[in-house]
């Protein structure tokens, strides 16, 4: 009881602290803080002229029929594939001329197959991920000479291009061996995992930026909610046992915290959830089936700070994001404890967070934006891509040499997409 009593006091001091003239600056931008040295730099740099990228024209059932198939595509957690692309389309970085580029880009949209209720469906991407290697390979020479060690693929399921919604058994298919040399920029980070290959560029998952703009609230609103979070606890429908789901971390967030008066936790998810992340000053980001999910971008948008309970999670643009700064990072283990965690930091240490998150680009640099913006995300996965330059000795094969087994792999992988 008294963790909740000084957890209450503290908060009422950030409380009256933000109805000041000075929180109105730092909720409206004026007052922010920059992480100096090498973190803010790579945040702000211009990929433009540091990179050229050829973007293979291929037929349109890899992309657009699949879009005009079924348009919901655009807006679920995964459309960071379609975006890219189109942004690539028109991008100062994009080249005519194949013999100049640096990297070449492969437009896929392999989880634009959607269930009735919205859900990707991965069973069917290797199959369509193979078969456009196997056309660009035979219609071009770039990819023979590297065997892809020059491309790049946008790959957004929860385990990338393990193309499983399952740990165990993303696991055990392993990322597509036809993809093994190549670049993957994926939303999926989780450090020693057979899901994240070396180089890979780990990116944040598609929020829809219109919407969230339209459910800003006034910049002076007091955050007067500690603890925030909405979202399933138990999947019952998936893991009817229990204990599989989030490796248990969101139900313990449940039992331990349901009746806690500073914990603000729900499965609904009213009109009001933006708002509402808006007047938090913490937002729970547990992982789910998979580490990452779509609340890390709202709540770094909305200043709310991330509180990640992700065991050995690789966060979006980490070279460029100070992620340690900004949130909260709480062992699987220590979700007993989360609220003794939370109201022992000090108010001066909640206060910068909030500064940092206040920073503009820190906001900009996790969404995809259309048309795009100067620092967005489209142009992080850039800047990680002309850090890649110039490619090593070992990246173009000599005549005759190969490094990819073409039949390996499930059998099921093998038959004609």
């Amino acid at each position: 009881m008294r963790r909740w009593v000084l957890a209450i006091a503290i908060l009422a001091a950030a409380a009256c602290f933000f109805l000041g003239a000075q929180a109105q600056e730092v909720r409206q931008g004026h007052q922010t803080e920059r992480i100096s040295g090498s973190a803010g730099d790579v945040l702000e740099d211009d990929p433009v002229g540091r990179l050229k990228v050829y973007v293979y024209d291929l037929p349109s059932k890899y992309n657009k029929k699949l879009l005009k198939k079924d348009p919901r595509c655009l807006n679920h957690m995964f459309a960071a594939e379609i975006f890219m692309h189109r942004f690539l389309l028109s991008s100062a970085v994009r080249t005519f001329n194949p013999e100049e580029a640096d990297w070449f880009y492969t437009p896929v949209y392999t989880t634009c197959d959607l269930t009735p209720s919205g859900l990707p469906l991965p069973f069917k991407s290797p199959r369509m991920m193979r078969s456009a290697i196997e056309l660009i390979a035979t219609n071009w020479p770039y990819w023979n000479r590297s065997e892809g060690a020059d491309h790049f693929f946008v790959t957004p399921h929860d385990f990338g291009a393990c193309f499983h919604y399952q740990e165990e058994k993303a696991i055990g298919r392993g990322i597509l061996p036809l993809l093994q040399r190549a670049t993957l920029v994926q939303t999926f980070g989780q450090k020693n995992h057979v899901c994240l290959k070396d180089g890979s560029i780990t990116i944040p998952p598609y929020a829809p930026p219109q919407k969230m703009q339209a459910h800003l609230i006034p910049p002076d609103t007091p955050r007067s909610i500690f603890v925030y979070f909405r979202g399933l606890f138990y999947d019952t429908s998936n893991d009817p046992e229990g204990g599989y789901y989030a490796r248990g971390a969101r139900a313990s967030v449940w039992e331990n915290f349901k009746n806690n008066p500073l914990f603000d936790i729900s499965t609904d998810h009213p009109p009001t959830y933006y708002e509402d992340m808006q007047r938090s000053v913490f937002c729970l980001c547990p992982l789910g089936w998979a580490p990452w999910s779509p609340r890390l971008v709202e709540a770094v948008v909305f200043g709310c700070i991330p509180v990640i309970i992700a065991d050995d999670i690789v966060l979006p643009f980490a070279d460029a994001i100070p992620w340690e700064e900004i949130g909260v990072f709480v062992a699987e283990e220590d979700v007993p404890k989360l609220d003794s965690i939370l109201t022992s930091i000090p108010t001066d240490v909640i206060l910068r967070k909030q500064r940092l998150l206040a920073n503009p680009s820190m906001k900009q640099a996790m969404l995809f934006p259309q048309p795009a913006q100067a620092g967005d995300a489209f142009h992080q996965i850039l800047n990680g891509l002309a850090r890649k330059l110039p490619h090593g000795e070992n990246v173009f094969l000599k005549p005759g040499e190969r490094a990819l087994n073409w039949t390996a792999g499930p059998v099921g992988d093998l038959k004609p997409w």
